[in-house]
């Protein structure tokens, strides 16, 4: 169900992120998931496709799993829901709103109702009920940290608006009833799929200093473009993209005084610009993926 690879071709650079710390993750959730009741796939509302770990049934097995949508108050809901619709033959999902914290108990009642058939099994052996050992896994960036903190009602972990933020596997408490084992977030070794990589890139999933700035900010007023022209309208007066995006730049290096001396316009400056205004929520109600026609 990934986007459909005819614009493969037409991407500037080809991105690849596969730190040795995602590799050794990877490791070390396989060597702990035999103490795993429930697993919590987090993904991004705005890249539903995008951010699916490609490789996660291989690595979580057949563990219930929970599919938690985050930054769903930043996304299309009409296009992000069209996807969901998909996933929901498979899995629950609960979409979350982390700037205000909605529907965090739908988490906590899900995990406890999974939870049934275990402790029910304990107490036939004569055994005490035991908390949740839940897994929390997502690709970089999509908002694990902030919803464990939201769990837990205090800062329990590091949060940043960038990836790689959590390094190490964490065990973290949210209540009597759930433990938490927080995971750095993971990509997977090859990004076939450039236009997904693109947009994970795009929003913050891929490590800025790998990436050809200019590559991505162009993609960005592409996807914009393509399927939200009035936003860029609204937010730089851009009617039009041209081929090779002078004009456009031109345009915006105007509207957001990105000269250098002389008055020369600043290409990398404007390109940061747009990278940054996507990154800090100027764009909101978008969603990058579509499903394949």
């Amino acid at each position: 169900m990934s986007n459909n690879s005819e614009e493969q071709g037409l991407h500037k650079s080809v991105i690849n992120w596969y730190p040795g710390h995602m590799a050794k993750t990877k490791r070390e959730i396989k060597e702990k998931l035999a103490l795993i009741d429930v697993v919590y796939e987090v993904i991004d509302a705005r890249m539903p496709i995008s951010s699916k770990i490609v490789d996660i049934d291989e690595l979580i097995k057949d563990k219930p799993r929970l599919l938690i949508v985050t930054k769903y108050d930043l996304c299309d809901k009409e296009q992000t829901d069209k996807i969901l619709e998909i996933y929901k033959k498979d899995y629950k999902i609960i979409k979350v709103d982390l700037l205000n914290g909605s529907n965090l108990k739908e988490i906590v009642a899900a995990t406890e109702k999974l939870m049934l058939p275990i402790n029910e099994k304990r107490k036939n052996q004569g055994m005490k009920a035991r908390p949740a050992r839940v897994l929390i896994i997502g690709v970089p960036n999509v908002g694990k940290s902030t919803l464990i903190n939201r769990l837990v009602g205090r800062k329990s972990v590091n949060v940043g608006n960038r990836p790689g933020v959590t390094k190490n596997l964490n065990w973290i408490r949210i209540n009597k009833d759930i433990e938490l084992l927080d995971t750095p977030g993971i990509l997977w070794p090859k990004l076939e799929n450039q236009e997904n990589a693109h947009i994970l890139a795009s929003l913050s999933s891929i490590k800025e200093e790998i990436l050809n700035v200019d590559d991505i900010a162009t993609f960005i007023l592409k996807k914009l473009f393509t399927l939200y022209p009035e936003k860029l309208k609204q937010r730089y007066n851009l009617e039009t993209l041209d081929e090779d995006f002078i004009e456009a730049y031109n345009l915006i290096a105007e509207s957001r005084k990105a000269f250098s001396k002389g008055g020369v316009v600043d290409y990398e400056k404007v390109s940061n610009i747009i990278i940054r205004d996507l990154k800090d929520g100027y764009f909101s109600n978008i969603t990058f993926d579509r499903l394949e026609k």
